[in-house]
């Protein structure tokens, strides 16, 4: 097993453990550990199986198992930051409100 395997197992584990500690103090709900725990088994079976990319970007007609975990990545990035920008925005929306509160209340 070479060293990035390794390094990359022990992330995924520290990452999955952390997801769960999430799940237990309620930071996240059950859908989002399902998703985080996949995501993190998924790179634990990538690094201890690195040719199940190959298998798995010639169903895609890709040529090279690491360039569809890139793509992959890339999406999951964008909908990662689409995410966030939907939240970002809700919370403006919720300080504006709360700020337009307190500068009626004070007048």
């Amino acid at each position: 097993m070479e060293l990035i395997q390794i390094i990359a197992v022990l992330f995924a584990l520290f990452a999955l453990s952390r997801a769960a500690l999430r799940l237990k103090d309620k930071s996240i709900n059950l859908f989002q550990f399902i998703f985080w725990g996949l995501l993190w088994i998924g790179v634990i079976v990538v690094a201890l199986v690195p040719n199940i990319t190959s298998f798995f970007s010639n169903l895609f007609g890709i040529e090279r198992g690491i360039d569809l975990a890139v793509y992959l990545s890339i999406i999951l990035l964008f909908y990662l930051i689409f995410r966030m920008y939907v939240k970002v925005d809700k919370i403006e929306e919720n300080v504006t409100k709360v700020v337009r509160e307190i500068a009626i209340r004070k007048k």
